[in-house]
């Protein structure tokens, strides 16, 4: 699932929607460089399922990453941990800046003189929300964004091409950000006592929104979409679609290598947005089998429903948000809203103390929002691997994930910090379902 993420998919999900801009991660590297010291692929022997060792199996596929290579994945993964904690941090003392140095009220009084009709009050202070934050965290946003992907030989982007992106997205969320805002803070002025339960509903009905439209409208701002090229891979691909249910008549291709090597695939959109996305990487780097491995997984998460599974989880993490918003908002107003000028939960003026509060809750949450997701991730590795039966494509291709997520990580570690499973997981699974299916398999797989 595409771009949904920087700290971890929900909290992207809300400093989106309350209009704190945030860099498109372009993790990209040249085709002809990724070959460098990727890790070797080459179909593992099939032996009898007697003899078969499922542990020895996955040691055999993660020995085949170089040491190098492998220590360069931990090392990029492993400082998304301390870049996570700087994100929180920088975002709290960005809200401080604009509360204390009284920005965020003389953006508020600068949108009163413009007009006295309050939705565009509220829309003309989250745009100068928006601009003021995209310019205070911009240091690290280039940093994160731009320099640390190719220190770790994952972009290839020009800082020209890199900074165009970054500024569609700013744009995007100047207009999406400040319409939420809009309808957020009008629950704030027309509940003023259960805005809480009222704002669930809103934000909720915003992220459907967003899955809705998003592979129509916004992904191609980004990215050029086309019918796949008419051949095996397409047809392998809607015969697969059609055995589980999936109504889609066509397959897209992204070309995403302009911004990453890194493989991916989804089926995304609802209803008539309903579409089956390939990046080109996935179609350069990886075989067939692997292919259908992918499109396994991502039609996995469509016939069990994640999507509409999460909504009431998600619905519950931002009812208890909001709940706990309330509670802290109140008590943190009554010590410095006078000093701040914040005259209440419904003035727009507090939404840098709204957001602060809601990057403590979802920050403390980390292990429970990734545990959630990963837990879905899972769900759809196992109906990958019984729809497409290919195990040793499934190994493969969590080898290449494994250029920039950490392969083996300890089970806390894991616990913590993962939206997916490590690749070790995906790989064990894997050679568990080959040793139970060894006899059905033809010879070679």
């Amino acid at each position: 699932m595409r771009r949904l993420r920087s700290l971890f998919l929900v909290s992207a999900v809300l400093v989106f929607f309350v209009g704190a801009a945030h860099a498109v991660e372009p993790a990209v590297a040249d085709p002809a460089a990724s070959e460098v010291g990727a890790p070797e692929v080459v179909a593992a022997p099939a032996p009898a399922a007697a003899d078969f060792d499922v542990e020895a199996a996955t040691r055999a596929y993660l020995s085949r990453m170089p040491a190098a290579e492998k220590a360069r994945s931990d090392s990029y993964f492993e400082g998304g941990y301390w870049l996570q904690l700087w994100e929180f941090l920088y975002g709290m003392v960005v809200a401080w800046i604009l509360l204390s140095k009284g920005i965020s009220v003389r953006l508020r009084d600068a949108a009163e003189r413009v007009t006295r009709f309050r939705p565009v009050q509220t829309f003309l202070y989250a745009a100068g929300y928006s601009v003021a934050v995209a310019l205070l965290s911009l240091p690290l946003t280039i940093y994160s964004g731009y320099f640390r992907e190719h220190a770790y030989g994952l972009s290839n982007m020009t800082f020209s091409g890199w900074l165009r992106d970054y500024l569609v997205d700013l744009g995007v969320s100047v207009l999406l950000g400040g319409l939420f805002i809009v309808l957020l803070y009008g629950v704030f002025r027309k509940a003023p006592r259960t805005w809480w339960i009222w704002g669930t509903g809103v934000s909720m009905a915003g992220l459907l929104f967003l899955v809705l439209i998003g592979p129509v409208f916004l992904s191609p701002l980004f990215n050029k979409y086309q019918p796949l090229f008419e051949g095996p891979i397409k047809v392998d691909i809607l015969s697969l679609a059609r055995a589980n249910g999936i109504p889609a008549d066509n397959v897209y291709e992204v070309d995403a290598s302009k911004q990453s090597k890194r493989v991916s695939a989804n089926v995304s959109g609802l209803g008539s947005t309903l579409r089956i996305t390939l990046n080109d990487n996935l179609l350069a780097r990886v075989k067939p089998d692997g292919i259908q491995a992918v499109m396994g997984h991502e039609m996995g998460h469509y016939v069990l429903n994640h999507v509409y599974e999460f909504i009431p989880t998600f619905a519950l993490i931002i009812l208890i948000g909001f709940g706990f918003l309330r509670w802290s908002f109140d008590r943190v107003l009554k010590r410095y809203g006078s000093r701040w000028g914040i005259r209440g939960i419904s003035d727009p003026a507090g939404l840098p103390l709204l957001v602060a509060i809601l990057l403590v809750y979802f920050f403390v949450l980390t292990p429970v929002v990734n545990t959630a997701i990963r837990t879905n991730e899972a769900e759809a590795d196992i109906f990958g691997l019984n729809a497409s039966r290919q195990p040793d494509g499934f190994a493969e291709v969590a080898l290449l994930l494994g250029e920039y997520r950490k392969l083996e990580p300890p089970p806390l570690e894991e616990w913590i910090f993962f939206d997916h499973p490590s690749g070790r997981s995906r790989i064990l699974m894997a050679m568990k379902w080959k040793k139970e299916h060894l006899k059905d398999l033809p010879a070679g797989r």
